[in-house]
C-alpha cells in the first residue's frame, strides 16, 4: 500500500512494508524507512491512478 504523511510532506510517498498492532513500518521515498506509530500519527492512501 502506498502512503504519505501530510505532517512531513518532504517525504514523499511512502510504501508500507510491514503492519504490527499499532507500528507501521513505511519506506519513504526521501526519508527511508520510518517506523510510524498509528494510535498517534494518521496516515493518508495514496489512490492508485492504474484503472
Amino acid at each position: 500500500m502506498r502512503v504519505r504523511l501530510p505532517a512531513h510532506p518532504e517525504w514523499g510517498i511512502g510504501q508500507v512494508q510491514s503492519v504490527a498492532g499499532h507500528r507501521i513500518t513505511v519506506n519513504f521515498e526521501h526519508a527511508g524507512k520510518v517506523l510510524i506509530n498509528a494510535a498517534v500519527v494518521e496516515l493518508v492512501i495514496e489512490e492508485d491512478d492504474r484503472r
